[in-house]
C-alpha cells in the first residue's frame, strides 16, 4: 500500500508566531483514519518567528525528535536538560515517567524551522532521559545518514526506546536507494524530489508505504526517512 499525503492538504495550527501544519490527527484536529502510522504518532513542521514558541508543558511516555530545518531552538526541561539545535544537530527527548519543557526559537530576526516526530516506546513509565548529537561532516553527501534508531543493527548517533525505528536523513544532489522495511514513511523537508512508483514530491509532502521494499527517490533537498516496525 502507498499513502501520498501532500502539505497543503494537512491539518493546520497557528498562534502567536506559531504555525504548525501536523501529518496526524493533533489536537482539535481529529481524522479516526488518520491517527498514526505504526509508532509514529506526530509528525510536526513547525515555525516559528523570532522569540516565538512553546511555554513549559508536559509530555509522559512518548519518544520525541526533533531536527531543525533552518534557524536555532532553544530547549529546555524540568529535569536540568538545555540545548540548542540548529540544522544538522538531532534531539531526542524520552518523556518517559513524565517531563516539562519548552522550545523556543532563538534565531535572531529570522524564523525557525523544525519537524517534530513522536513515537511510542516500547515500555511506559522509563526514567526521562535526553540526547543531543552533531552530526557534522557526515551529511556532505547524498547518502542516508541514521538520526536515531532502536534496531540493533543500525548505528546511529543517537538511541531510541522505540525497537524496529530507524530514522535517516539525506540531503540529496542526486539519488539514493530507500532501506527496505516493514513500513516506511518519507517527508520532503526542503526542496523536491521524484519517488520511485509515486513521482514527484514537493517540500513539505510526504509518502507512507507498507510492505512495498525499497525505491529509490531523486532530486535536490532534503528527505527524512522512517523505517518503521
Amino acid at each position: 500500500m502507498i499513502d501520498v499525503r501532500r502539505g497543503a492538504e494537512r491539518f493546520t495550527t497557528e498562534a502567536d508566531g506559531v504555525l504548525t501544519r501536523h501529518s496526524f490527527s493533533f489536537g482539535n484536529h481529529y481524522d479516526p483514519d488518520n491517527v498514526a502510522f505504526s509508532v509514529l504518532v506526530a509528525h510536526n513542521d513547525e515555525r516559528l518567528s523570532p522569540g516565538a514558541g512553546y511555554e513549559p508543558h508536559p509530555h509522559r511516555d512518548v519518544e520525541i525528535v526533533t531536527w531543525v530545518v533552518e534557524g536555532a531552538l532553544a530547549h529546555s526541561d524540568s529535569h536540568g536538560h538545555d540545548g540548542v539545535v540548529t540544522p544538522g544537530v538531532v534531539q531526542r527527548l524520552s518523556a518517559g515517567s513524565g517531563v516539562r519543557h519548552s522550545e523556543r526559537s532563538i534565531a535572531g530576526d529570522a524564523t525557525t524551522r523544525f519537524v517534530q516526530m513522536w513515537l511510542r516506546p516500547d515500555d511506559s513509565g522509563l526514567e526521562p532521559s535526553y540526547a543531543r548529537e552533531e552530526l557534522g561532516a557526515l551529511l556532505g553527501s547524498s547518502d542516508l545518514v541514521p538520526l536515531v534508531s532502536g534496531v540493533r543493527d543500525v548505528d546511529a548517533a543517537v538511541r531510541l526506546h522505540t525497537a524496529g525505528a530507524v530514522l535517516w536523513v539525506a540531503r540529496l544532489d542526486g539519488a539514493v536507494e530507500l532501506p527496505d522495511a516493514p513500513r516506511s514513511h518519507v517527508f520532503v523537508a526542503r526542496g523536491s524530489v521524484q519517488l520511485e512508483g509515486v513521482g514527484a514530491l514537493a517540500e513539505g509532502d510526504a509518502a507512507r508505504f507498507t510492505g512495498e521494499g525499497s525505491r529509490r527517490v531523486a532530486g535536490v533537498g532534503e528527505v527524512l526517512v522512517w523505517r518503521l516496525p
